[in-house]
């Protein structure tokens, strides 16, 4: 197995490789209950008419099997210590944009997640990926970062009840001096304190903090099973299977906007991360990714299987870093972190403790790190300005990462015609211009 991973040519060892394992699972083991709360519309009384809540139980199973099972691909084919776990920002898109907004029925959505992993594959298999994935400029790439990750940030404040509905202004402050809201803001501040001191895990401890908070006072019901923690697998029998029986539903403009939208943020958060990861433990080459097309497959492998069990898509985490902070260089920190998570099947009583106060810290403090990306777009350029401002105002406001990308991606193209640039505009841009007039046009 040394030898397999490369211990001695890349200077690691086992010890090395456990720890920073474990590390990036504590980094992200957040997911584990916010992705359920996330798809299962936690906090949000009222759904669109014809529309169920997805089993919240099923998608913690779901997001724990997609998760080790990317990750172990990861490891064990790429190579790589990075590990997968469904998207933060693609799970808002799921349930916020296509199950809350478009009213489109769960079981659609994950037919759609599933459409949107089998075109990845070919794109991989064939090369077309790297290509499209050139296509799109910089800018709007960096742009799209950063727009989702206001968004998030914006659903956690509504969550948490820190931000309202108001008739004259459409938002306002909430009630500060709320229970359950005051529980928000302490979990905000001691995730804030931890993360600040650089503490690897912050996000997922100041969960658990909020959470432990929330039973002390009252606020929070305490979780059932043995010690309130370990408990039996959730079942995955309410959503596994259901993306292939519903798969025939996905074949309308509307879905093959929402098809598009997962394939276009899945494409640069896989190509990011893989990039920063392999930077940071020096694996890059040339300045070029070794493996990369085994990377991109597992990230493809991922997203079906996830699809396929009942989570949205399976992405590259950028936690991944924390891994190679601690010493990880190998598949083998991969194949560590996936252990993690299928050991964390046998805590899902924990869930019935994550409520939307515990979950909102997390989604506003992942959005901060999101729109990190806001300071890589040409300002000065207006050409570029215009449609990058655009996509980040735009998915907050609309409530729709899918608009916010349409409205960027069309006036993209028109400011720099008409700032002559015309040249420097690939085709497939012009293509996604008219994909998203018309879905406009049946948005209307």
């Amino acid at each position: 197995m040394k030898n397999y991973f490369r211990f001695q040519e890349l200077g690691t060892n086992y010890r090395q490789e456990f720890m920073a394992g474990m590390t990036t699972f504590l980094a992200m083991a957040y997911i584990l209950f916010v992705n359920p709360s996330t798809l299962a519309l936690v906090g949000v009384e009222e759904l669109p008419e014809g529309v169920t809540r997805i089993d919240q139980g099923a998608v913690f199973t779901a997001t724990a099997i997609a998760a080790a099972v990317g990750t172990l691909i990861m490891g064990v084919f790429a190579k790589y210590p990075i590990a997968l776990a469904p998207g933060m920002g693609l799970n808002a898109f799921f349930s916020y944009t296509v199950i809350l907004g478009f009213g489109i029925p769960w079981e659609t959505a994950l037919a759609g997640v599933l459409a949107s992993g089998l075109i990845f594959i070919v794109l991989t298999l064939t090369g077309l990926r790297q290509k499209v994935i050139d296509a799109i400029p910089g800018n709007l790439k960096m742009a799209v970062g950063a727009g989702i990750g206001v968004y998030i940030a914006f659903i956690g404040f509504q969550n948490a009840g820190i931000i309202v509905g108001d008739d004259a202004t459409l938002v306002a402050l909430g009630n500060l001096t709320s229970p359950t809201v005051l529980l928000a803001i302490f979990g905000i501040f001691v995730s804030v304190i931890l993360l600040s001191l650089n503490i690897k895990g912050g996000i997922f401890y100041g969960m658990i903090i909020t959470a432990i908070a929330g039973m002390v006072t009252g606020l929070i019901e305490p979780p059932s099973g043995i010690g309130g923690i370990v408990g039996e697998v959730p079942s995955v029998a309410p959503t596994f299977g259901q993306a292939f029986i519903h798969f025939g539903d996905i074949f309308t403009i509307e879905m093959l906007v929402v098809i598009l939208t997962f394939l276009f943020v899945d494409f640069f958060d896989t190509a990011g991360t893989l990039v920063a990861v392999a930077n940071q433990a020096g694996l890059m080459k040339d300045n070029k990714l070794p493996r990369a097309g085994k990377a991109l497959f597992a990230d493809s492998a991922a997203t079906v299987a996830g699809a396929a069990i009942g989570t949205s898509t399976t992405t590259s985490y950028i936690e991944s870093t924390a891994g190679v902070g601690a010493g990880g260089r190998t598949g083998f920190a991969s194949v560590v972190t996936a252990g993690f998570f299928i050991l964390a099947l046998f805590f899902s009583p924990l869930l019935s403790v994550v409520t939307a106060e515990v979950t909102a810290p997390a989604l506003i403090i992942v959005g901060v790190m999101m729109a990190a990306s806001l300071k890589d777009i040409d300002w000065d350029q207006f050409e570029i300005a215009v449609p990058a401002f655009l996509t980040v105002i735009t998915m907050p406001l609309a409530y729709s990462i899918a608009t916010g990308i349409a409205l960027g991606f069309i006036f993209y193209p028109i400011t720099m015609i008409l700032k002559g640039r015309i040249k420097e505009v690939n085709p497939i841009m012009y293509l996604l211009f008219v994909i998203f007039i018309l879905y406009f046009i049946f948005l209307s």
